[in-house]
């Protein structure tokens, strides 16, 4: 048997700036077919003597939220597990 399932993750990025510094916030979420919903979050700062390379500042936020979903996952991973199994698993 083979069974496709889709999971679909959305990023939504914005920036702030205030005089010569910036802070880039970026959210991903994850929406499953199932009914899981994640929100994961990452921010990135300009420092004031960086060229101002706005690409940089979506880079790293983005994989900071990812990072932050990718943990989220983990977690209930675990804690699927051990509702399972009744064996804790530790991410």
């Amino acid at each position: 048997m083979h069974t496709t399932k889709r999971w679909n993750v959305d990023i939504l990025l914005s920036e702030e700036t205030e005089g010569d510094r910036s802070r880039t916030m970026a959210e991903v979420g994850l929406d499953a077919e199932d009914g899981t919903s994640l929100r994961g979050h990452g921010m990135a700062q300009k420092n004031p003597i960086d060229s101002d390379v706005p690409e940089i500042g979506d880079e790293l936020a983005v994989s900071r939220a990812l990072s932050d979903l990718a943990r989220q996952l983990r977690l209930a991973a675990s804690e699927d597990i051990s509702d399972n199994t009744s064996t804790p698993w530790l991410p």
